[in-house]
């Protein structure tokens, strides 16, 4: 346990100094999430076993960095996905003796939704100029503090199964004690952050934010559980002590952003 708070605090230090740089240098957010999509998809590829399969690695890594970079380049990232269906799809024409389509399907499908997922943070900072990279924020803390508040209630209350045939440590006690502590979390943060930047701060959004996530993060958790289990993994890597892989740790993101992206659409989270 002592292993996983240490790395979770290099993590928040790591999302800190992307907050620090938002002004200077605001690509900062887009390559960190680049660079997290390329990871994902190069630990998925690792663990189906097809990381020397080329005509899949390349179009599939290209793709995953480039999204979160669309709005840079002027492009529709719905574009960038249907060029990369071209080539995955021209590669497989020659090579189709050399791959199943359970791991060509896989593949695919991965690189279509995580950097999609991960893009819409771009979106959150891009669409709220003056509070955009606190949203970003609010969006990647309510998956990991839902996660950690589960983690930690389960680990002392935990006694009834969630889905023992998926994620055997998961409890019915934890999810209900992380979503406890997500909401108040959330809400605790947004009462801080009206204080300290005199902003206003939708109460009511951070509470959907927070209950939502909550549930979302388990359902993100369990579907990459789901792949782990079909690969015989335990991890998707070992980049995060404690943790193991950068997967691992956004698994439940890659779902949450996409749902905050939305509230956030329909119900502002926060103004100047």
């Amino acid at each position: 346990m002592k292993q996983r708070i240490l790395s979770g605090a290099v993590i928040i230090l790591f999302a800190a100094a992307i907050v620090l740089f938002n002004q200077s240098f605001p690509m900062a957010l887009n390559i960190a999430i680049a660079l997290i999509a390329g990871v994902c998809i190069w630990e998925l590829l690792t663990a189906l076993g097809i990381q020397k399969k080329l005509f899949l690695v390349w179009p599939s890594l290209a793709a995953a960095v480039l999204i979160p970079f669309a709005s840079y380049l002027q492009c529709d990232p719905a574009l960038i996905l249907y060029i990369y269906t071209l080539v995955l799809f021209c590669g497989l024409l020659f090579h189709h003796k050399e791959v199943t389509f359970r791991e060509l399907g896989m593949i695919y499908s991965m690189t279509m939704l995580i950097p999609a997922a991960l893009g819409t943070l771009v979106n959150l900072r891009d669409n709220n100029p003056d509070c955009g990279i606190f949203i970003v924020m609010v969006a990647v803390f309510a998956a990991w503090v839902a996660d950690a508040g589960a983690y930690f209630t389960g680990s002392f209350f935990g006694k009834h199964k969630l889905c023992p045939e998926i994620s055997p440590k998961k409890t019915v006690e934890g999810a209900v004690g992380g979503l406890l502590v997500n909401v108040l979390v959330l809400l605790g943060v947004g009462l801080v952050y009206e204080q300290l930047f005199s902003a206003q701060v939708n109460e009511l959004s951070m509470l959907l934010i927070g209950l939502g996530s909550s549930v979302i993060s388990i359902l993100g958790d369990l579907s990459f559980s789901l792949i782990k289990r079909s690969c015989n993994i335990k991890d998707f890597g070992q980049v995060i002590p404690g943790h193991g892989g950068i997967l691992d740790r956004f698994d439940s993101v890659i779902f949450v952003s996409p749902l905050v992206y939305y509230i956030c659409l329909w119900m502002p989270l926060a103004v100047k």
